[in-house]
Protein backbone atom coordinates (compact mmCIF):
# COMPACT_ATOMS: atom_id res chain seq x y z
CA UNK A 1 0.00 0.00 0.00
CA UNK A 2 1.17 3.28 -0.99
CA UNK A 3 1.55 6.31 1.34
CA UNK A 4 1.14 9.92 -0.45
CA UNK A 5 3.59 12.32 1.35
CA UNK A 6 2.32 16.34 0.95
CA UNK A 7 4.98 18.32 0.13
CA UNK A 8 4.67 20.66 3.72
CA UNK A 9 4.80 17.34 5.61
CA UNK A 10 8.28 16.65 3.61
CA UNK A 11 9.78 20.20 4.40
CA UNK A 12 8.67 19.51 8.29
CA UNK A 13 10.85 16.09 7.76
CA UNK A 14 13.56 17.30 6.56
CA UNK A 15 14.02 20.35 9.15
CA UNK A 16 12.61 23.44 6.45
CA UNK A 17 11.45 26.34 8.04
CA UNK A 18 7.56 26.54 7.00
CA UNK A 19 6.70 28.93 4.34
CA UNK A 20 7.30 32.34 4.16
CA UNK A 21 3.29 33.36 4.06
CA UNK A 22 2.64 31.36 7.42
CA UNK A 23 5.86 32.86 9.66
CA UNK A 24 4.21 36.38 8.23
CA UNK A 25 0.83 35.34 9.43
CA UNK A 26 0.53 38.01 11.89
CA UNK A 27 1.01 40.61 9.25
CA UNK A 28 -2.01 39.18 6.79
CA UNK A 29 -4.34 39.84 9.64
CA UNK A 30 -6.95 42.53 9.16
CA UNK A 31 -9.43 44.62 10.68
CA UNK A 32 -11.80 42.32 11.05
CA UNK A 33 -9.39 39.18 12.04
CA UNK A 34 -7.59 41.78 14.80
CA UNK A 35 -11.53 42.50 16.31
CA UNK A 36 -12.37 39.05 16.39
CA UNK A 37 -9.02 37.74 18.30
CA UNK A 38 -9.84 41.28 20.58
CA UNK A 39 -13.32 39.64 21.32
CA UNK A 40 -12.28 36.16 22.33
CA UNK A 41 -9.67 37.30 24.06
CA UNK A 42 -11.93 40.10 26.09
CA UNK A 43 -14.42 37.05 26.67
CA UNK A 44 -11.80 35.15 27.77
CA UNK A 45 -10.77 37.44 30.57
CA UNK A 46 -14.33 38.58 31.13
CA UNK A 47 -14.36 34.80 32.17
CA UNK A 48 -11.57 34.72 34.18
CA UNK A 49 -12.71 37.79 35.89
CA UNK A 50 -16.28 35.57 36.71
CA UNK A 51 -14.46 32.60 37.76
CA UNK A 52 -12.29 34.69 40.28
CA UNK A 53 -15.20 37.46 41.95
CA UNK A 54 -12.77 38.17 44.42
CA UNK A 55 -10.23 40.13 41.87
CA UNK A 56 -13.04 42.55 41.53
CA UNK A 57 -13.54 43.14 45.21
CA UNK A 58 -11.18 46.38 44.85
CA UNK A 59 -13.11 47.26 42.45
CA UNK A 60 -16.13 47.76 44.72
CA UNK A 61 -15.04 48.66 48.08
CA UNK A 62 -11.96 51.10 47.25
CA UNK A 63 -14.45 53.82 45.70
CA UNK A 64 -16.37 53.34 48.72
CA UNK A 65 -13.43 53.23 51.30
CA UNK A 66 -11.42 56.62 49.73
CA UNK A 67 -14.46 58.97 49.16
CA UNK A 68 -15.85 58.01 52.74
CA UNK A 69 -12.38 58.69 54.15
CA UNK A 70 -11.11 61.52 52.42
CA UNK A 71 -15.10 63.07 52.72
CA UNK A 72 -14.68 62.89 56.80
CA UNK A 73 -11.07 63.31 57.69
CA UNK A 74 -10.11 66.58 54.76
CA UNK A 75 -13.67 67.23 53.79
CA UNK A 76 -14.13 69.55 57.65
CA UNK A 77 -10.15 71.20 57.17
CA UNK A 78 -10.57 72.01 53.73
CA UNK A 79 -14.31 72.76 52.78
CA UNK A 80 -14.97 73.76 56.82
CA UNK A 81 -17.19 71.89 59.48
CA UNK A 82 -20.19 70.87 58.43
CA UNK A 83 -19.59 71.72 54.89
CA UNK A 84 -18.72 68.29 53.58
CA UNK A 85 -21.56 68.25 51.36
CA UNK A 86 -19.69 70.83 49.59
CA UNK A 87 -16.42 68.85 49.89
CA UNK A 88 -18.26 66.33 47.73
CA UNK A 89 -18.78 67.89 44.92
CA UNK A 90 -14.99 68.94 44.52
CA UNK A 91 -13.74 65.55 45.68
CA UNK A 92 -15.96 63.09 43.34
CA UNK A 93 -14.84 64.43 39.62
CA UNK A 94 -11.07 64.20 40.67
CA UNK A 95 -11.28 60.91 42.26
CA UNK A 96 -13.02 59.64 38.58
CA UNK A 97 -9.06 60.69 37.39
CA UNK A 98 -7.63 58.91 40.40
CA UNK A 99 -9.69 55.21 39.81
CA UNK A 100 -8.55 55.01 36.67
CA UNK A 101 -4.77 55.63 37.79
CA UNK A 102 -5.53 52.59 40.01
CA UNK A 103 -6.88 50.52 37.72
CA UNK A 104 -4.25 51.27 35.30
CA UNK A 105 -2.03 50.14 37.72
CA UNK A 106 -3.52 46.87 38.47
CA UNK A 107 -3.13 46.24 34.22
CA UNK A 108 0.20 46.31 34.38
CA UNK A 109 0.66 43.96 37.53
CA UNK A 110 -1.48 41.33 35.75
CA UNK A 111 0.66 41.32 32.77
CA UNK A 112 3.53 40.76 34.12
CA UNK A 113 1.72 37.74 35.94
CA UNK A 114 0.42 36.34 33.20
CA UNK A 115 3.55 35.59 31.96
CA UNK A 116 5.20 34.78 35.15
CA UNK A 117 2.05 32.07 35.03
CA UNK A 118 3.15 31.00 31.24
CA UNK A 119 -0.38 32.17 29.77
CA UNK A 120 1.70 34.03 27.30
CA UNK A 121 3.63 31.37 26.03
CA UNK A 122 0.17 29.55 25.06
CA UNK A 123 -0.82 33.36 22.84
CA UNK A 124 2.31 32.79 21.16
CA UNK A 125 1.35 29.54 19.87
CA UNK A 126 -1.51 31.04 17.94
CA UNK A 127 -2.05 32.53 14.83
CA UNK A 128 -2.79 36.13 16.50
CA UNK A 129 -1.88 39.64 16.24
CA UNK A 130 0.09 40.07 19.05
CA UNK A 131 -1.86 43.22 20.02
CA UNK A 132 -5.06 42.02 20.47
CA UNK A 133 -3.83 40.33 23.66
CA UNK A 134 -3.08 43.64 24.86
CA UNK A 135 -5.77 45.48 23.55
CA UNK A 136 -8.07 43.11 24.82
CA UNK A 137 -6.87 43.08 28.18
CA UNK A 138 -7.20 47.13 28.35
CA UNK A 139 -10.64 46.57 27.08
CA UNK A 140 -12.06 44.27 29.78
CA UNK A 141 -10.11 46.96 32.18
CA UNK A 142 -12.10 50.11 30.86
CA UNK A 143 -15.51 48.04 31.85
CA UNK A 144 -13.74 47.07 35.13
CA UNK A 145 -13.16 51.15 35.35
CA UNK A 146 -16.87 51.92 34.57
CA UNK A 147 -18.11 49.82 37.10
CA UNK A 148 -15.66 51.44 39.85
CA UNK A 149 -17.11 55.03 38.46
CA UNK A 150 -20.73 53.85 38.92
CA UNK A 151 -20.15 52.66 42.06
CA UNK A 152 -17.80 56.04 43.35
CA UNK A 153 -20.49 58.07 41.24
CA UNK A 154 -23.42 56.26 43.77
CA UNK A 155 -21.43 56.84 46.88
CA UNK A 156 -21.35 60.54 45.86
CA UNK A 157 -25.10 60.90 45.50
CA UNK A 158 -25.25 59.53 48.78
CA UNK A 159 -23.39 61.71 50.24
CA UNK A 160 -24.61 65.00 48.47
CA UNK A 161 -22.96 65.24 45.32
CA UNK A 162 -25.28 67.28 43.18
CA UNK A 163 -25.01 67.50 39.01
CA UNK A 164 -25.32 71.14 38.93
CA UNK A 165 -25.46 70.86 34.81
CA UNK A 166 -26.42 68.28 33.27
CA UNK A 167 -26.34 64.27 32.39
CA UNK A 168 -24.95 65.18 29.34
CA UNK A 169 -21.98 66.62 31.18
CA UNK A 170 -21.96 64.10 33.50
CA UNK A 171 -21.37 61.39 30.88
CA UNK A 172 -19.12 63.67 29.38
CA UNK A 173 -16.71 63.66 32.50
CA UNK A 174 -17.22 60.09 32.57
CA UNK A 175 -15.95 59.29 29.04
CA UNK A 176 -13.29 61.35 29.54
CA UNK A 177 -11.74 59.85 32.58
CA UNK A 178 -11.91 56.48 30.61
CA UNK A 179 -9.71 57.81 27.71
CA UNK A 180 -7.30 59.18 29.97
CA UNK A 181 -7.51 56.11 32.03
CA UNK A 182 -7.08 53.78 28.98
CA UNK A 183 -4.11 55.49 27.75
CA UNK A 184 -2.37 55.42 30.87
CA UNK A 185 -2.90 51.58 30.84
CA UNK A 186 -0.28 51.45 28.14
CA UNK A 187 2.15 53.41 30.23
CA UNK A 188 1.67 49.84 33.11
CA UNK A 189 1.38 47.26 30.19
CA UNK A 190 4.89 48.64 29.35
CA UNK A 191 6.51 48.64 32.79
CA UNK A 192 4.82 45.19 33.45
CA UNK A 193 6.83 43.84 30.62
CA UNK A 194 9.74 45.55 31.38
CA UNK A 195 10.01 44.50 35.13
CA UNK A 196 10.91 41.08 36.16
CA UNK A 197 8.44 40.90 39.43
CA UNK A 198 4.76 42.19 39.86
CA UNK A 199 6.40 43.58 43.20
CA UNK A 200 8.37 45.31 41.38
CA UNK A 201 5.77 47.11 38.91
CA UNK A 202 3.80 47.90 42.64
CA UNK A 203 6.96 49.34 43.65
CA UNK A 204 7.81 51.65 40.80
CA UNK A 205 4.30 52.94 40.32
CA UNK A 206 3.80 53.54 43.63
CA UNK A 207 6.78 56.27 43.67
CA UNK A 208 4.87 57.74 40.39
CA UNK A 209 1.69 57.59 41.66
CA UNK A 210 1.78 59.19 45.48
CA UNK A 211 3.41 62.46 43.53
CA UNK A 212 0.82 62.74 40.52
CA UNK A 213 -2.57 61.71 42.91
CA UNK A 214 -0.82 64.47 45.70
CA UNK A 215 0.78 67.24 43.98
CA UNK A 216 -2.53 67.66 41.86
CA UNK A 217 -6.06 69.05 42.19
CA UNK A 218 -8.15 65.61 43.58
CA UNK A 219 -8.40 66.19 46.67
CA UNK A 220 -7.52 69.91 47.48
CA UNK A 221 -7.11 73.25 45.69
CA UNK A 222 -3.52 74.35 44.21
CA UNK A 223 -4.42 77.70 46.26
CA UNK A 224 -3.42 76.35 49.36
CA UNK A 225 -0.04 74.81 48.10
CA UNK A 226 3.15 76.65 47.70
CA UNK A 227 4.02 77.88 44.47
CA UNK A 228 6.42 76.09 43.54
CA UNK A 229 3.78 72.80 44.12
CA UNK A 230 1.11 75.26 42.58
CA UNK A 231 3.68 75.16 38.99
CA UNK A 232 3.80 71.35 39.35
CA UNK A 233 -0.18 70.90 39.48
CA UNK A 234 -0.72 73.11 35.91
CA UNK A 235 1.60 71.16 33.94
CA UNK A 236 0.03 67.46 36.27
CA UNK A 237 -2.21 65.69 33.75
CA UNK A 238 -4.52 64.30 36.19
CA UNK A 239 -4.96 68.16 37.69
CA UNK A 240 -6.26 68.92 34.08
CA UNK A 241 -8.54 65.85 33.94
CA UNK A 242 -9.66 66.68 37.72
CA UNK A 243 -10.63 70.21 36.88
CA UNK A 244 -12.46 69.13 33.28
CA UNK A 245 -14.65 66.60 35.19
CA UNK A 246 -15.38 69.19 37.89
CA UNK A 247 -16.67 71.58 35.66
CA UNK A 248 -18.12 69.46 33.48
CA UNK A 249 -20.19 68.18 36.83
CA UNK A 250 -20.50 71.92 38.81
CA UNK A 251 -20.09 74.37 35.93
CA UNK A 252 -17.45 76.23 34.64
CA UNK A 253 -15.04 76.98 32.21
CA UNK A 254 -14.20 73.38 30.46
CA UNK A 255 -12.48 73.47 27.17
CA UNK A 256 -8.76 74.05 28.22
CA UNK A 257 -8.98 71.29 30.55
CA UNK A 258 -10.69 69.11 28.09
CA UNK A 259 -8.28 70.01 25.49
CA UNK A 260 -5.40 69.20 27.78
CA UNK A 261 -6.47 65.88 29.30
CA UNK A 262 -7.40 64.77 25.17
CA UNK A 263 -3.94 65.83 24.14
CA UNK A 264 -1.93 63.90 27.28
CA UNK A 265 -4.65 60.85 26.16
CA UNK A 266 -2.86 60.96 22.84
CA UNK A 267 0.52 61.69 23.71
CA UNK A 268 0.94 58.44 26.21
CA UNK A 269 -0.72 56.23 23.67
CA UNK A 270 1.15 57.08 20.69
CA UNK A 271 4.01 57.33 22.30
CA UNK A 272 3.68 54.13 24.71
CA UNK A 273 1.33 51.77 22.43
CA UNK A 274 3.88 50.99 19.96
CA UNK A 275 6.34 50.99 22.81
CA UNK A 276 4.05 48.16 24.77
CA UNK A 277 3.37 45.75 21.89
CA UNK A 278 7.03 45.93 20.45
CA UNK A 279 8.66 44.61 23.83
CA UNK A 280 5.15 42.71 24.10
CA UNK A 281 6.64 40.53 20.33
CA UNK A 282 9.99 40.99 21.87
CA UNK A 283 9.34 39.06 25.42
CA UNK A 284 7.37 36.70 23.68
Amino acid sequence: MSTTTTAPAREAAAGTPAPKAAQSAEGRIGLRGNLRHIGALARRNALQIKANPESVFEVVLMPIIFILLFTYVFGGAIAGKGNQDAYVNYLVPGMMAMTGLNIAMAVGTGVNEDFKKGIMDRFRSMPIARSSVLVAKIVVEVGRMLVATAILLGMGFLLGLEIKTSVLDLLAAVGLSVVFGASLMWIFILLGLSMKTAQGVQGVAMLVLMPLQFGSSIFSPPSSMPGWLQSFTDYNPLSNLADAARNLINGGPVAHSVWMTLGWAVVITVVTAPLAVAKFRKKT
